[in-house]
């Protein structure tokens, strides 16, 4: 899809008064300006809050210092919010993830990944806000996965058609929490089997569902091919040209579809300080 058909379609639905858009690239990533989330959202402005996102797969909001009760409230919009117990969570709040970093914690989300993806069903998306951010570093970029789909050639979509891939919680912790903590998490978080390829629910767009995090290997294929496949795959999050990038400022806001994008937090500003707050939207059974 080209970047004048994607502007025309975001183009189609009047923006909301006083609202403008500045994309951070052709195919993914808008920031929204002119919002206050603090004030309500019209029906207006949630239809077009919720197109611009599937539309773009993840936007931006500067300039808002709202408080935690108001940014699960605007979470809601999109569903449902899911609770991931075993990460720090806020005291009040159990749907909001502190996602705190400084000399005593180094980053360790520099990895190209989709959230939770080892659950039976799978976060929707997250909304991040900034509430402390280094003097310079700590961006965070997301990537197309239905750019990267398209830029497959034929015979590797044709090998992945109807492929499935197993996902595990363990995938990500056996390397910081020790065996005994993993296998205590596999108990709680099965291994899940998703396909390679997932349809999104809304778009009917195909995108790639696998990445390094939280993807152990691709069924049915064998080790080699499996291992071949899967370097393939999660490369592809890595081209630029499927990129967008987001320099944080304090209280600014991102809000990601998981379903058709991947992202990476770059954990360049160590040993400063980076403190987020996240809340996550309940989603469904890739297909």
């Amino acid at each position: 899809m080209s970047v004048s058909t994607l502007d025309s379609r975001v183009a189609e639905a009047p923006l909301p008064t006083g609202w403008s858009l500045h994309h951070l690239s052709p195919v993914i990533g808008t920031e929204v300006h002119g919002v206050d989330l603090h004030e309500p959202l019209t029906d207006e402005m949630v239809a077009y809050l919720r197109k611009l996102l599937l539309e773009r797969k993840v936007i931006f909001f500067r300039d808002q210092d709202i408080s935690i009760e108001r940014q699960m409230e605007v979470c809601r919009i999109w569903g449902d919010l899911e609770i991931i117990d075993f990460l720090p969570q806020h005291p009040d709040h159990p749907e909001v993830l502190l996602i705190k970093r400084d000399e005593k914690e180094k980053g360790a989300e520099n990895v190209w990944h989709s959230d939770v993806t080892w659950r039976d069903q799978p976060s929707l998306g997250s909304m991040l806000r900034a509430v402390e951010v280094p003097e310079v570093g700590g961006d965070t970029m997301w990537a197309c996965m239905y750019s990267a789909y398209d830029s497959l050639p034929e015979a590797i979509k044709r090998t992945c058609e109807g492929l499935e891939a197993v996902h595990s919680v363990a995938n990500g912790l056996q390397y910081t929490q020790g065996v005994e903590k993993m296998q205590a998490m596999l108990k709680r978080f099965p291994k899940q089997v998703h396909p390679v390829i997932r349809t999104h629910p809304e778009t009917g767009r195909k995108a790639i569902y696998v990445n390094r995090a939280h993807t152990s290997h691709i069924k049915g294929v064998g080790i080699e091919i499996s291992e071949k496949l899967m370097q393939i795959l999660c490369d592809t999050a890595k081209n630029p040209e499927f990129q967008c990038r987001f320099r944080w400022k304090k209280n600014s806001i991102a809000f990601w579809d998981n379903r058709s994008c991947q992202h990476y937090a770059v954990s360049d500003y160590y040993p400063a300080k980076r403190e987020m707050y996240r809340v996550t939207v309940a989603g469904d059974r890739p297909f």
